[in-house]
């Protein structure tokens, strides 16, 4: 790996150290593992099942996504994305997000930048629903404006959830805006036409005119491949198809963390409660972390527990125990893609570092 990629990993190894100690510090140990052994595993079939499905109907998306530009069946986009999902899991990074266009491109010859585009819009989409989703589960869910819980240096209360709630609103509309810039023709054409006009601004003769033309010209091509991984926006009927497939998306993860909850003493929350849990620990995973998300899922899930009244013991138990059933059942999906489609895993992520 890289000296910056071993720097970041050892970053989020300390991030997530101290956000797992912060999570857990009031639990002893004992009694956490008594938790667990008192858990009902019975549930984690139906969990993984869902967890499956949720995984399947992401792929179904991202299928559209990608066939907005470059039609691939369900078999091409489902290998890529398995296998991605699974790298997010085992390597810092977010290695899975990159590798993902990486195979695409390898096996199904879809330019890396309109991959990564394709990529970059399944996720506007899911930050779209969880901010929706958010908003309804504020006014929704009673919160006690008073809980107050101290995290680090950071006090997390109601408040500092409308602050994160308001700065994935304001990333949002970042991400709009820059996808508005290449969708529109106009803007485009302007784009290309001010990289098209850099070369002529050295005479013939200048050593730099060949440099610049070259590195204008692979600019170009950048702009059009990413217009292209956009152009699901113009397909009102694909997008919609999108729209639906992510709201199937979460309601099946909300269910299977709610399901997971039923077998999880200490945790008699409302299935809308769950989904207010989901949705923190996704706004908390955002941070950097170790591989698999590890202490900052935690802190997430306890937080958000602890606001809805769950005892520290409890909340830490059915966190833990439901961040490994959410995990590990997709890195060995992930696996299985990698050895059906022939993917050497090492390699993508060795070309990640």
């Amino acid at each position: 790996m890289k000296k910056k990629t071993i720097i970041s990993f050892l970053l989020s190894v300390c991030l997530s150290a101290a956000a797992l100690y912060l999570a857990l510090r009031n639990v002893p140990f004992a009694e956490l593992a008594l938790y667990i052994k008192s858990v009902n595993y019975m549930w984690i079939f139906p969990t993984v099942v869902l967890t499956a499905i949720s995984l399947i109907l992401r792929a179904a998306r991202w299928q559209e996504i990608v066939g907005a530009s470059y039609p691939i069946n369900f078999r091409q986009a489902f290998h890529p994305l398995a296998i991605g999902f699974m790298l997010n899991f085992i390597l810092p990074g977010r290695a899975g997000e990159i590798a993902r266009p990486i195979i695409l491109q390898k096996q199904e010859q879809v330019p890396f930048s309109t991959g990564l585009t394709t990529v970059a819009a399944e996720r506007m989409l899911d930050l779209l629903f969880l901010i929706i989703l958010f908003a309804y589960i504020l006014g929704a869910v009673k919160i006690d404006p008073n809980l107050d819980m101290v995290f680090g240096n950071y006090h997390l209360n109601k408040d500092t959830l409308e602050k994160i709630a308001s700065g994935m609103v304001k990333l949002l509309v970042v991400m709009i805006i820059g996808m508005i810039m290449f969708i529109i023709p106009k803007i485009r054409q302007m784009m290309i036409g001010i990289l098209t006009a850099i070369p002529n601004r050295f005479s013939e003769s200048s050593a730099f005119q060949p440099k610049a033309l070259k590195i204008c010209s692979f600019m170009i091509k950048i702009v059009e491949n990413i217009a292209s991984g956009f152009t699901l926006v113009r397909q009102p009927k694909r997008f919609l198809i999108c729209l639906i497939y992510t709201f199937l998306v979460w309601s099946v993860q909300v269910v299977s963390y709610y399901l997971m909850s039923l077998g999880c003493p200490g945790i008699e929350l409302s299935m809308m409660q769950i989904g207010a849990v989901m949705v923190m620990i996704c706004f908390f995973v955002a941070l950097p972390s170790v591989p698999g998300f590890w202490g900052v899922w935690e802190a997430g899930g306890v937080f958000a527990l602890t606001l809805f009244g769950v005892a520290a013991k409890d909340a830490a138990g059915y966190t833990l125990v439901n961040h490994a059933v959410q995990i590990f059942p997709v890195i060995l999906i992930g696996l299985g893609s990698a050895m059906t489609s022939g993917v050497n895993v090492w390699q993508v992520s060795y070309k990640h570092a």
